[in-house]
């Protein structure tokens, strides 16, 4: 297709706003709530009754993914949309939520994570540059920089560092990234409860330069004020004429919120790993 992805601002409410996000796959009425697929079927229900909920986006994980069926498989089978009957636009996480929820399991260093697999044990190793390939395999409209979820509770010196190793990774995903008509790609501003870090964060994406922004490591267990709190700091850095992500908040009070401090997009918070 040669749709250009882009967002188009329609309507403003002081911070928040509504618009129109055009991918590949079609367009985003936002704000977007995406039922979660992470293994390629939003669970208990068909693509089609997804569908009738009036959702216009659903998201897939690459970590997932990867483990079963593969992401190479599913590419032969024509990517992630005809595998799983759904024609409409797809985001798939990067794998760094797991980063964080399969610490246990997981050797982490400059140039990637090495997981063991909670299914059979076997070794995975996935880097920005294969979490990318990972994700172009499944054919995502949005593709998600892969980085590491801070965890929570975290000391500052501990966020600092795991930030600046997010945004390492975040350059490298961008370098990686196979640019064409109607796909793009989303930095993740990481640092914990700190502001300060979440500042340094945001403006390290805006230099690197991506097609919309995410906000990551909320919803870990900090509580509902302070992720408005962490909100209110960051999102005003944020580039205006960009779509804005919450990551892994799916509670109505908490999406509210959100709404109104500019953010466009969300997904839910899932009892799984």
């Amino acid at each position: 297709m040669s749709t250009e992805f882009a967002f188009d601002i329609r309507a403003r409410d002081g911070a928040a706003r509504r618009g129109v996000l055009s991918t590949a796959h079609g367009a985003i009425d936002t704000p977007a709530f995406m039922p979660v697929g992470t293994a390629a079927t939003v669970k208990a229900m068909l693509p089609e009754s997804v569908a009738s909920t009036g959702a216009q986006i659903i998201l897939g994980n690459t970590y997932h993914l990867m483990l079963r069926p593969g992401a190479e498989r599913i590419a032969a089978q024509g990517g992630l949309h005809r595998f799983m009957n759904w024609p409409s636009p797809i985001l798939t996480d990067s794998g760094g939520f797991q980063v964080m929820s399969l610490a246990a399991l997981r050797e982490i260093d400059e140039s990637g994570v090495v997981f063991r697999s909670h299914l059979d044990g076997s070794q995975h190793r996935l880097t920005p540059e294969r979490s990318i390939e990972i994700q172009h395999f499944l054919d995502a409209d949005i593709t998600m920089a892969f980085d590491e979820c801070t965890p929570f509770p975290a000391t500052e010196d501990a966020a600092r560092s795991s930030m600046a190793l997010s945004m390492r990774w975040a350059a490298r995903s961008r370098a990686a990234f196979r640019k064409r008509p109607g796909y793009g790609i989303f930095g993740i501003v990481q640092g914990g409860v700190h502001p300060a870090l979440r500042l340094i964060s945001a403006a390290a994406l805006r230099d690197i330069g991506f097609d919309g922004y995410a906000v990551g490591g909320l919803a870990v267990g900090e509580g509902q004020g302070t992720m408005l709190r962490i909100l209110d700091e960051t999102v005003p850095a944020l580039p205006a004429e960009r779509p804005r992500y919450l990551m892994g908040v799916g509670k109505p009070a908490d999406l509210i919120g959100a709404v109104a401090r500019g953010i466009d997009m969300f997904d839910c918070v899932l009892p799984t790993r």
